[in-house]
């Protein structure tokens, strides 16, 4: 938990979200800034939305990439996005993006990404992370982040 953080009520910290059924869910709500003139969600925000999830994702798993970046042991960086949209969100939506581990290598990790509204899809995106030196070389994983993702991926209970 940030510093920020620690002194807010508990009902006012930010959320990062919940893992359910072996994915992680995480709330976003859409903003004006989020929309085009249309009142629509511009296409690039889907991402941001999916960044913000796969970095509280691993905060909920008690991984700390300002601890890793900090520390020069790496940070992650995508090296591979797909991405498909299926139906728009507008102002006000409540959005839900849902992320499942599918992959873990020694230096990469892969991830499956849907942004709904309710049961609507409204986007979905195959991400493939790669950890990488502060060089920026791929490197290996953090073995006891390894093993928090293939528990994740292999359906073993997940982390609360």
């Amino acid at each position: 938990m940030s510093a920020a953080a620690a002194t807010l009520p508990p009902a006012l910290a930010p959320t990062s979200g919940v893992f359910a059924q072996g994915a992680h869910h995480f709330p976003v709500r859409v903003y004006f800034e989020d929309t085009d003139a249309g009142g629509v969600v511009y296409h690039a925000n889907y991402l941001r939305f999916m960044e913000r999830a796969r970095s509280d994702m691993l905060r909920l798993l008690g991984i700390s990439q300002r601890g890793a970046l900090d520390d020069g042991a790496g940070v992650y960086a995508v090296s591979h996005l797909d991405i498909a949209f299926r139906a728009p969100a507008k102002l006000d939506d409540e959005l839900v993006v849902i992320s499942r581990m599918t992959g873990v290598g020694g230096a990469t990790v892969s991830i499956a990404q849907q942004v709904k509204r309710g049961q609507t899809l409204l986007a979905e995106a195959s991400v493939t992370v790669a950890f990488l030196s502060a060089q920026g070389r791929p490197r290996r994983q953090p073995r006891e982040w390894v093993a928090l993702f293939t528990s994740i991926t292999s359906g073993e209970p997940s982390p609360q």
